[in-house]
């Protein structure tokens, strides 16, 4: 029987290469490693990825998009509507956050301490809004007419500000760290070019995109709670997706191929998170005056 001792011998280094990268990956999750007070679950951020670099990414970030967008004026009715919605969430922050992190037994860290809170309405046909780490905010106008009232836009907002205090970008940043360690690591061992994309889908589908629905989960749930504590009606969270479903026209692709849960997904997860949100509308909310004006 023949046998090829190269061929032998870039098995091993194959399987050496591998076992590598799996024992650097581990040490590399578990020295970054943290549990996050506000969900109470396990996250993995570089140590090297301070909360001051997010926040100056951020800053670049919306810069460009300014660049590239057409801000309303600061005294339209839709920028004031918006800009008094930010200002009620933000004012609920530091008790929201401490009771969530009571509730694990754990203590809020306030990054939201640091952020300099801006918020702009943007002038696009786009049904979206987003909160940038350090707190530069936009929402496109496309985005008032299916939220329709402030108690639904104040859950959208609610949740883009909450992908920004649980450092969703930052999580984000690492996981694409370690991805591109693993595409080296199979280039490295030898590994062809069809099966390593084979793989890399494989993780994906297994993975990358069950990690990003866990995120906008985390996001739904805070934001939720800032809503009500602000005020805002927590229940027309449920409506605002039901309208969101039916803007996309069925065009969304099927919840295990995308980063984000199905419209009907949410509206379950929504549905059981009502009573623990009204009672955190009856907690935390002082004013019986609520926000339930159109958005223009």
């Amino acid at each position: 029987m023949n046998q090829n001792p190269l061929g032998n011998r870039r098995g091993g280094l194959r399987i050496w290469v591998l076992l590598a990268f799996a024992a650097y990956a581990a040490y590399y999750w578990f020295s970054n490693r943290s549990i996050d007070p506000l969900t109470g679950q396990a996250v993995v951020i570089d140590r090297s990825i301070s909360p001051e670099q997010e926040k100056a990414l951020g800053l670049q970030a919306y810069q460009e998009v300014l660049q590239q967008e057409r801000p309303l004026p600061a005294d339209a009715q839709a920028s004031q509507q918006v800009a008094a919605i930010a200002q009620r969430l933000i004012a609920k922050i530091p008790p929201v956050s401490d009771a969530l992190a009571a509730e694990h037994g754990l203590q809020a860290s306030h990054i939201e301490k640091s952020f300099d809170w801006k918020v702009t309405v943007l002038q696009s046909e786009q049904v979206n809004a987003f909160c940038l780490p350090g707190g530069k905010m936009a929402v496109y106008t496309g985005l008032l007419p299916v939220a329709q009232n402030a108690d639904a836009m104040a859950v959208v907002m609610g949740h883009e500000i909450a992908h920004a205090l649980l450092r969703h970008g930052a999580q984000r940043m690492t996981r694409g760290k370690l991805e591109q360690l693993g595409q080296m690591a199979g280039a490295a061992s030898g590994m062809d070019s069809g099966t390593l994309q084979t793989v890399m889908q494989a993780y994906g589908y297994g993975s990358a995109l069950p990690y990003a629905r866990s995120q906008e989960t985390q996001a739904d749930e805070l934001g939720l709670m800032l809503a009500a504590a602000a005020c805002f009606d927590p229940r027309q969270a449920v409506p605002l997706w039901e309208r969101m479903d039916k803007n996309s026209g069925g065009g969304a692709p099927p919840e295990f191929a995308s980063t984000h849960p199905s419209a009907g997904t949410r509206i379950q997860q929504l549905e059981a998170l009502m009573p623990k949100a009204l009672d955190y509308r009856a907690k935390f909310c002082e004013s019986a005056a609520t926000a339930g004006a159109g958005m223009r």
